[in-house]
């Protein structure tokens, strides 16, 4: 039984890096990986759907050419297989430096395959079994297939299976109005397809406040996607060489018909073939490995990084996760989950970058709070490039001074929004970045201009 003093189970964000740091600290390290290296982010996340995203983009712009004094002849045609090709070649870049590095790690042995706890400090992989003191579960998460009448007849997409897609669906039907289906809807209407979104909930990405919402399906609207909310999903059915989905909303019924059908309404750990139990280790009902704020399990001497622990679905905070642990086991440290702002982006095009609180958020609280807001149309920037959809929203403790969250929607949101982020952590008074000299012309600028703006929230 090769012993070892670590063993990671999971390569995606958390898992390398952590090991690394181990390595480093002369740690002999034992990496699991049953799939590809790199875990969602790299393969079928962040890396690829960004990828696709800018060729989306590049396709929208060449369409707007005249709208810049831009004359392309021809029409614009978008070559799939093309835009694969260079998804493909991105994806494979750093999937296959991760699975390099990690290979010739001196300190570290890989092992390829299915990895399930045989006993609490116990790992089997195929024919071997691995001990070690200190386990790290960096599993991740992946699609949820739901329960929906006639599916486990009908063809269907998900986020994994869209990486293989080098054709133009004729009529792309996106179950799910949140994050992940809205960056596929407007990517693929952009692309050239037909495109529906149908949404359980009254609005688009509920968790974001009414009139983000709002603005988001009007923007997407604008482009030709067709949006369906209040619409619950009651069957499916192959009808011919298309699907068919029976929807039922304001008491009636009636069916959308599509040429394929994407599931992105949420995610699920890769918890289930793990042996949990002979670890002892709880879960939540949904499967979450359930960690204490430090992401210590139930079991001493095991941790759980990533989608896996139900503390963020992002890489992002799967990183944040890996930083936390190598904190508290290497140097010493105190790092909690609990010391993380929120922090996320939507991808669509506008971005919307998201940090803190929501206005409805600040509102239930009942704290008194100040609230500035500034549409993308009064930003010199995105007036100079064309881009003036969405707009900027802050929000700030109208007694501590401090800010407590922000929504950008509009062009480099994603960006700007870092800027905010930074002062939060630093608990410093809006002040501070109310009274800093920003470049000009950039979007970030307005943000001091809309501090200085501020207003009671109502």
């Amino acid at each position: 039984m090769p012993n070892y003093d670590a063993i990671v189970i999971g390569t995606g964000q958390s898992g390398p890096a952590l090991t690394r740091r181990l390595v480093a600290a002369g740690w002999k390290v034992a990496v699991i990986e049953r799939k590809l290296f790199g875990g969602t982010c790299v393969n079928t996340g962040c890396t690829p759907t960004k990828t696709l995203v800018a060729s989306a983009y590049a396709a929208h712009l060449a369409r707007r050419a005249a709208d810049y004094g831009v004359t392309i002849g021809g029409g614009i045609n978008v070559d799939m297989r093309a835009v694969k090709v260079r998804k493909d070649a991105v994806v494979a870049a750093s999937r296959d430096g991760l699975e390099r590095s990690l290979k010739t790690l001196e300190g570290c042995t890989v092992y390829e395959g299915h990895g399930r706890f045989a006993g609490p400090k116990q790992v089997q992989v195929g024919n071997e079994i691995l001990a070690a003191d200190k386990i790290f579960l960096n599993v991740g998460a992946r699609a949820v297939v739901p329960p929906i009448p006639g599916l486990d007849r009908t063809p269907y997409l998900t986020n994994s299976t869209m990486m293989d897609v080098d054709f133009l669906p004729p009529h792309l039907v996106v179950l799910g109005g949140s994050y992940i289906g809205l960056e596929f809807a407007q990517m693929y209407r952009r692309f050239g397809s037909e495109v529906t979104v149908i949404e359980l909930g009254p609005r688009l990405i509920s968790r974001e406040d009414e009139d983000v919402s709002q603005t988001i399906a009007d923007i997407l609207g604008q482009e030709g996607i067709a949006i369906r909310v209040n619409s619950k999903v009651v069957e499916v059915a192959k009808q011919g060489e298309k699907v068919a989905v029976t929807i039922e909303s304001e008491g009636g019924r009636s069916q959308v018909v599509g040429s394929h059908m994407l599931l992105a309404i949420g995610r699920r750990p890769n918890t289930d073939d793990l042996g949990l139990d002979k670890a002892g280790i709880t879960t939540s009902k949904q499967g979450y490995i359930e960690v204490d704020d430090q992401l210590r399990t139930s079991v001493p001497g095991i941790w759980a990084l990533g989608d896996c622990n139900g503390r963020g679905a992002f890489t992002h905070t799967s990183w944040n996760d890996y930083e936390i642990v190598a904190s508290n086991i290497l140097d010493n440290g105190s790092r909690r989950v609990s010391d993380r702002i929120t922090a996320y982006a939507l991808y669509i095009d506008p971005p919307l970058g998201r940090a803190g609180m929501t206005a409805a958020e600040v509102r239930k609280s009942g704290r008194p709070a100040l609230v500035g807001t500034r549409p993308m149309e009064r930003v010199s920037r995105a007036v100079e490039k064309g881009e003036t959809k969405g707009f900027m929203r802050i929000l700030v403790d109208q007694e501590t001074k401090q800010i407590l969250g922000a929504s950008l929607l509009g062009l480099a949101g994603d960006e700007v929004i870092h800027c905010i982020l930074d002062v939060m952590y630093a608990k410093a008074p809006y002040t501070v970045l109310q009274q800093a000299m920003h470049i000009h012309p950039t979007v970030s600028e307005l943000v001091p201009t809309m501090l200085g703006e501020l207003v009671p929230l109502e």
